[in-house]
């Protein structure tokens, strides 16, 4: 992934005392340790749980230049810092504004932040990347930790590192994306420490506004494959596979911060009819956009029960568990609340 610009600002917090700005006076040189560090933090910023939205106020013409009149005085003000995040991008992709000054006004509006909301020093990382014909723009708040090495004589020795993992705050805009004008999903931004405040408080100062809220599709998305599982009628080890097919192809677009496809999930789960799948979600009105990023907190959750003694055979999803499904322990009794269609058929033939 090739690096076309990167800096570090150092940004110091020690209790209540005013953040105190670093600031770096040049871009980082090119070297094998940048391009280590970027893929240790394109890994780690995919594992988080992160918002998906886009910009507010800020949209593209054809020529992917910002409209007139899209930043307003109401918004371009150093406290929202929205659309002059997205102003300040816009002028440095024309050249019209370098990269160390792009980042440094970045810095000071989160030095601000985190004398507001969290008391903690740290690095920020901006990068300026591009893969294939993508082109994508990073930023994220490091910390370290200490730990030790082996000097040359052999002989154990402090050492302090960046945590890559541990990020308060970062971004990713996918600038290929909002240039082209045909996403509400081109920015993602982390949202797991440091309270209601904090988070909005750095969406504020993204200018972020989520326009797709990832568990909530993630839901819906395996609410729709119970409910084709069900309708398909499918047996206990067809369905299973099928299972692990969509929690494989899932967990592997989160791994590389891909959204879910729905036609290419389709056509993994029935190479034989590769539009079923699909079919099923548009005929059935789930309201799913065409691609889901996925939520990986919501997919580790999903699995199926199943069970098989005495001739009977059980199977269903975990999160039917508590609400069409109840496990009496007392009495040691499954309660099946809605009977399948198909099922329900038979029994009253039977009966």
């Amino acid at each position: 992934m090739p690096i076309l610009n990167a800096i570090v600002h150092r940004i110091e917090k020690a209790g209540d005392a005013p953040a105190r700005l670093l600031a770096a006076s040049e871009p980082l040189s090119a070297s094998d340790t940048l391009e280590a560090m970027l893929e240790g933090l394109t890994r780690a910023y995919h594992a988080k749980s992160k918002a998906w939205g886009h910009f507010q106020d800020v949209e593209f013409d054809t020529q992917g230049d910002a409209e007139a009149g899209d930043v307003t005085e109401g918004n371009a003000s150093d406290e929202g810092g929205g659309s002059v995040l997205a102003a300040e991008i816009t002028d440095y992709l024309a050249d019209k504004r370098d990269f160390v000054t792009l980042t440094r006004g970045i810095a000071e509006r989160l030095a601000r932040l985190l004398d507001d909301h969290l008391s903690a020093s740290g690095d920020l990382l901006v990068l300026d990347t591009r893969f294939g014909d993508a082109r994508f723009l990073t930023l994220a708040l490091l910390h370290h930790r200490e730990g030790f090495a082996i000097d040359d004589a052999l002989r154990p020795v402090p050492a302090r590192q960046l945590n890559l993992t541990q990020m308060s705050l970062a971004a990713r805009l996918d600038v290929s994306q909002w240039q082209a004008g045909d996403s509400r999903q081109y920015l993602s931004w982390t949202r797991e420490r440091g309270g209601k405040a904090l988070a909005e408080g750095f969406a504020a100062l993204l200018g972020a506004v989520e326009g797709v809220d990832a568990p909530g599709e993630t839901r819906t998305l395996l609410k729709a494959f119970s409910d084709y599982v069900e309708k398909e009628d499918l047996a206990e080890e067809a369905s299973r596979e099928k299972t692990e097919t969509l929690v494989d192809y899932a967990s592997d677009q989160a791994s590389r911060g891909e959204p879910i496809t729905l036609e290419e999930l389709s056509e993994l789960l029935d190479e034989q009819q590769p539009k079923a799948f699909y079919d099923h979600i548009r005929n059935a009105d789930y309201g799913l956009s065409p691609e889901i990023p996925p939520d990986r907190k919501t997919l580790n959750q999903f699995k199926r029960f199943t069970g098989r003694a005495g001739g009977v055979s059980i199977s269903f999803d975990s999160h039917l568990l508590g609400s069409s499904v109840e496990y009496d322990e007392h009495s040691d009794r499954l309660i099946i609340k809605q009977v399948p269609k198909q099922l329900k058929e038979q029994l009253k033939r039977q009966g």
